[in-house]
């Protein structure tokens, strides 16, 4: 029932920003975690940055400390991810994905079961 669709993804150039969307429809998400993954060609999905929508608690990974930003709009019900200071590196899709806020992983938004699932933006990054 919960549906998830990204958007923003796009061609930059490094030290170029962007800013990802996903929007959210079919349940309110006060009880839930919000992540942003990304998987390169060959390589295994990786955690980005995650944000209690209660809370408003957030989480990064250390790669994308302090050049991401996760935020959410209630009244839109969307995520956004801010990706300034871009990097080759960055280039993936990108996926925002759901969770409940399991007690057994309170506070550690990088671990759980994430059930809900967009389809990806592509993000590509030149030099």
């Amino acid at each position: 029932q919960v549906q998830l669709v990204e958007s923003g993804g796009g061609l930059v150039q490094a030290g170029d920003s962007l800013r990802l969307s996903c929007v959210v429809s079919g349940r309110s998400l006060d009880s839930y975690v919000m992540g942003w993954f990304r998987q390169a060609p060959g390589t295994e999905r990786e955690f980005v940055s995650a944000i209690n929508y209660g809370s408003g608690n957030t989480e990064y990974a250390d790669s994308v400390k302090g050049r991401f930003t996760i935020s959410r709009d209630s009244a839109k019900n969307t995520v956004y991810l801010q990706l300034n200071s871009m990097r080759p590196e960055d280039t993936a899709v990108y996926y925002c994905a759901a969770r409940r806020d399991y007690t057994f992983y309170d506070g550690v938004y990088s671990l759980g079961p994430y059930n809900f699932w967009g389809q990806g933006t592509q993000v590509t990054v030149s030099s």
